[in-house]
């Protein structure tokens, strides 16, 4: 009971936050382009300076961890070669086959995974959640748009979006507050007190608005027509994927926060940018929207569920 309990205060705080967004969004207190203008403004301000301060606030040398960065990096990686071999022999459709490929390997790490983590550990040791960043989110990135130009239905070079996107990553604000904070932390650059302050508490803001916006910015709209799609990318991408993954840290070693860590990277749902880069390339971005928006709900369960049985196992 006492394992059950915890996993259900880990979880039901993230359903609680999403549900505000949504109730915001039903009673009509906000509309389509307040949450458009505050998930600019999260993903501008907000988690760029959470990430910066916990990072910054970290002890950057036993924050580091190499072996669980090569860990994660190289399972993204092998997940995306995978699916890029056995999608297209399932979806013959190319309008689908990226959106597909790219739902499977890419996850909401930042708005989802990083609260997930905060909630299993606290604010202790949220430097490497942070630092993963700095590998994770480049990545998504970039293989998701090789992936999409490949089988979008598009005049434009592949090779010029995969420049754009190059450059997108370099002016990433997730990825500028990460570094700065790395290089504030190995050089042990101080901010004035007034300045660490108002970072801090500004941070706090980030995780429970950035939930609220999650769950008021997505609707699930004609989903039946895909339920085949939803259906069985939902079963891989938050159960046999993680499942694997999971399984494999624990046979190498991975305890505890590092463990919760790659659960908070691999179970999340699919990553909201997803459904965005769909629209830009031609691909079917309904099926990108509605499979942002059921992972996005019933991950709250396969987490719990993943939570309770390494939990119980002692694990985490």
């Amino acid at each position: 009971m006492q394992n059950f309990i915890f996993s259900l205060n880990v979880v039901l705080p993230l359903i609680i936050m999403m549900s505000v967004g949504w109730l915001l969004k039903y009673f009509k207190v906000c509309d389509e382009n307040f949450f458009k203008t505050a998930n600019k403004l999260t993903f501008k301000l907000f988690l760029p300076l959470m990430l910066f301060n916990n990072i910054y606030s970290s002890d950057i040398q036993s924050s580091f961890n190499l072996r669980l960065i090569i860990f994660t990096v190289s399972s993204i990686l092998i997940t995306f070669i995978l699916m890029t071999f056995i999608v297209p022999r399932i979806e013959k459709q190319n309008a689908n086959r990226g959106v597909l490929i790219q739902a499977l390997f890419r996850s909401n790490y930042i708005l989802f995974g990083v609260p997930v983590c905060m909630n299993l550990f606290g604010q202790a040791d949220m430097g490497i959640t942070s630092m993963l960043a700095v590998f994770v989110v480049p990545l998504y990135n970039f293989l998701s748009v090789v992936v999409l130009a490949i089988y979008a239905n598009k005049e434009n070079n592949e090779t010029m979006e995969i420049k754009k996107t190059l450059m997108d990553i370099v002016k990433n604000p997730l990825i500028i507050a990460c570094v700065i904070g790395i290089v504030m932390a190995t050089i042990g650059l101080k901010l004035p007190n007034f300045l660490e302050k108002s970072i801090t508490d500004i941070s706090k803001i980030a995780t429970p608005f950035a939930l609220i916006i999650l769950g008021g910015d997505f609707g699930v709209k004609d989903a039946l027509k895909n339920i085949k799609y939803i259906v069985w990318v939902s079963t891989f991408k938050l159960i046999v994927i993680p499942g694997i993954i999971i399984l494999s840290a624990i046979l190498m070693g991975f305890r505890q926060f590092e463990l919760g860590v790659l659960l908070s990277v691999f179970a999340s749902p699919i990553a909201v940018a997803s459904y965005v880069m769909a629209q830009n390339v031609n691909s079917n971005d309904e099926l990108a929207g509605q499979l942002v928006a059921t992972t996005t709900i019933l991950s709250s369960f396969t987490i719990f569920c993943f939570i309770l049985i390494l939990k119980s196992y002692s694990f985490i």
